[in-house]
This record gives C-alpha cells, sequence and structure tokens, in this order.
C-alpha cells in the first residue's frame, strides 16, 4: 500500500473490505443475522481511529462486498442512504440500525432528502412471483404510499406473527353473536329484544361501575346488519393494515376508539342516558385513520380504483352511522332506557384522523420520537381522567337516568 501515495477513496474502500473478507471468512456466512457486538467489530475494522464514523464509501464497499446475503430492494435503500449524506459519514448507530433492520426516524429522513433516485424497476412490475409474494406486495402498495417503503415491507414481511388481533376480535365477535341470537332466538335487530340489554357484556349507564363494561361492549351487536358491516370493515382494512404496522399499533388505535374517546367513556359524557353496543368505534377509527392516510398521500397512494373505494367507504360508513341514529331515536323496547348511542360512530373518526394518521404515517419508526404522538396522547390522557371524575361526580345530579336492565 505504501507503494502508492494518494489511492483514491473509493479503490482503498474496495481493498480494505477484500482485507477483511480474507480475515474473517465467517463473516459473510452470518452478516443478515450478526448481534450487534458484531456490528461493532465490523465498523471498527472501518474505522481504526475510533472516530466513531465510517465514510460512506467504505459503507459502499461493505455493501457490495456482502450483496449476496442482502435482499436487493434492501441494498438499494441502504445505498441510497449512503449516497443522502452530504458530509460523506455514517455515524455508528446507523450503521447498526440499517444493517439490523431497525430503521430510525434519521433514517427516514436521509432517504427523502437523499439525491439517489431509486433506479431499478417499481415493485409493481416484478414478474414471476407466486401467491404469497403477490399478496404481499398487494398489502405494500395497499397501505404505503412510498415505493421506498413498499420495498422494504415486501423484503421483510415474514407472516411471523401473524394478523391475529383483528382475525381474533373478529372471531368473538361473530362468536357472541351467534351465542346471543340463539339465545334471545333473534337475530336481525336483536336491541329491539326486551332481554338484550340484561346481558352482562353491554356498557349501560346504570352500571357504569362494572369497568369490564367499558370495553365488553364490542362483542354486542345490535343485529346481524350491525355485525356483518363492521365484520367486512375489520378483515378488508383492519388486517392488512396489522399486516403492515403490528398488531400493537392497529391494537392501539381500535382500542383507543373502543374506550376513550370516542367509544364507551365519550357516551357516557356526551349521552349520559344511553348504553353502547358494538365495535363501531374501533372500526371507524381504523377506516377513518386509512382513508385520510390516503387522502394525504393522494400521488403515492398507487392501489387500484382508490377514488371509487373511498366513495364506497364513506357511502358504507354513512349508512351503518344512518341506521345508528335512526335507532337511537326509535321508540325504545325498553322504556325508559333509549336504544344504543351512535357518539362512538362520531369519536372513531376523531380518534382516526388524529392519533390513527400518526400511527399509519409513521412506518416502522418511533412513535415515541413524534411531537405530534406526545400532543394526541395528552390530550387523550386528559380526556380520560375527564370522563372518569365525570363519571364519579356528574351522574348524582341527572335526576332521570333510567333504571338497571
Amino acid at each position: 500500500m505504501g507503494e502508492h501515495p494518494s489511492p483514491g477513496p473509493a479503490v482503498a474502500a474496495c481493498a480494505e473490505a477484500e482485507r477483511i473478507e480474507e480475515l474473517e471468512p465467517e463473516a459473510e456466512e452470518q452478516l443478515p443475522a450478526a448481534p450487534e457486538d458484531h456490528w461493532k467489530v465490523l465498523f471498527d475494522q472501518f474505522d481504526p481511529g475510533n472516530t466513531g464514523f465510517i465514510s460512506t464509501g467504505k459503507f459502499r464497499s461493505l455493501l457490495e462486498s456482502h450483496s449476496s446475503q442482502l435482499d436487493p430492494h434492501k441494498k438499494e435503500v441502504l445505498l441510497a442512504l449512503a449516497d443522502s449524506h452530504a458530509d460523506g459519514q455514517i455515524c455508528y448507530q446507523d450503521f447498526v440500525n440499517l444493517m439490523s433492520n431497525k430503521r430510525s426516524n434519521s433514517f427516514r429522513q436521509a432517504i427523502l432528502q437523499g439525491n439517489r433516485r431509486l433506479c431499478s424497476k417499481a415493485l409493481l412490475e416484478e414478474k414471476g412471483l407466486n401467491l404469497s409474494q403477490r399478496l404481499i406486495r398487494h398489502v405494500a402498495y395497499e397501505t404505503l404510499p412510498r415505493e421506498i417503503d413498499r420495498k422494504w415491507y415486501y423484503d421483510s414481511y415474514t407472516c411471523c406473527p401473524p394478523p391475529w388481533f383483528m382475525i381474533t376480535v373478529t372471531l368473538l365477535e361473530v362468536a357472541f353473536f351467534l351465542y346471543n341470537g340463539v339465545s334471545l332466538n333473534q337475530f336481525v335487530l336483536q336491541v329491539t329484544h326486551p332481554r338484550y340489554l340484561k346481558n352482562s357484556l353491554v356498557y349501560h349507564p346504570q352500571l357504569r361501575a362494572q369497568a369490564w363494561r367499558y370495553l365488553t361492549y364490542i362483542f354486542m351487536h345490535a343485529g346481524i346488519e350491525h355485525l356483518g358491516l363492521n365484520v367486512v370493515l375489520q378483515l378488508l382494512v383492519g388486517v392488512p393494515l396489522e399486516m403492515v404496522h403490528g398488531a400493537t399499533r392497529i391494537g392501539l388505535v381500535y382500542v383507543a376508539g373502543v374506550v376513550a374517546v370516542p367509544g364507551s367513556l365519550a357516551v357516557s359524557v356526551a349521552d349520559m342516558t344511553a348504553p353502547v353496543v358494538g365495535s363501531s368505534g374501533g372500526v371507524y377509527a381504523l377506516i377513518s385513520a386509512h382513508l385520510a392516510n390516503i387522502v394525504m398521500n393522494w400521488s403515492g397512494m398507487k392501489c387500484q380504483f382508490k377514488l371509487l373505494r373511498m366513495a364506497v367507504a364513506l357511502i358504507c360508513m354513512s349508512m351503518e352511522f344512518g341506521r345508528a341514529v335512526w335507532l337511537r331515536f326509535h321508540p325504545s323496547a325498553y322504556p325508559p332506557c333509549p336504544h344504543p348511542s351512535f357518539v362512538a360512530h362520531l369519536g372513531g373518526v376523531a380518534v382516526g384522523i388524529t392519533l390513527g394518521v400518526v400511527v399509519l404515517r409513521n412506518y416502522e419508526q418511533r412513535l415515541q420520537d413524534q411531537s405530534l404522538w406526545w400532543i394526541f396522547v395528552a390530550m387523550y390522557t386528559i380526556f380520560v381522567l375527564f370522563a372518569i371524575f365525570w363519571n364519579i361526580f356528574a351522574y348524582t345530579l341527572l335526576d332521570k337516568l333510567p333504571p338497571p336492565p
């Protein structure tokens, strides 16, 4: 090396990468599953001065030398990151995050600000995919607005764990409905049956001290027409969203729609005399978040017939909301208690376009790094505390609270 007074950085990086491969022949085979301490050793080989940074040229050389162990789309994304660093350096933590498939917020910003365009063909144009690969690609185009995110998801998704949350909730809702239908001998407009409110899962204002009712009411539906629409929307929208964003995040949006702002707590404040049934709060939260995400990223979303499908979704939601309003003011089958409230539908939309949008717009990003996330969490926490105190004290001021079923 002393015979060459000033070799170019790319040549030096390639030579150094070849030397590392000779010293550590087994490293290449273990690269995808290597722990963080292995990345430290590898990083130090490129950073002999322990500065905590390596040049983008060396990073590119590392990627090229291990290209056979990297998914092609991920290699393309990582090369784009290397080209996006204007200072020509990559820090150790970014290096570990990238090679370990941990996409930080700085990763997203670097890609968006990068000066290298993805040169390969779009994921939609790839041929020869099997059925499962086409399904994953379809889900990516249904939910993600950026091609770089779609490619990353396509290479990363393993169906482990499967979208268990939405499927489990849906099966439980169907099971409880069938059991209740057999018990009441009524499946259409079950809510009009005189014994309907006696079920221990329904939220009732006189029984608000039984805390489980604030959540379990989602397993009770007004009738097969109510259950049918919720189940269809949960499966068509909720399952793909869970496949992309995971059960934790989608479950958070769903449960927030059921319990907090739009759900039983909101009804206990805005419609104090009415009971609550059905999972519409959680369903409307997911649907509203997804539709808002499509509108905000209209040019990037490549799902087919998106305008027509949005119109159909809005029509279905409006029809269901109209049914709920009509039922609420229809003469009650168990006076003086009215039929179930429709407030949960409205609140579900509020959760979807606030908390839900933050979750869906930050694919694989740390939510705790987003300022809007903390703003909405603070708002919901304040509302929950307010609703709890309201349930403790305000009901004593209401003279005409309906008797328990």
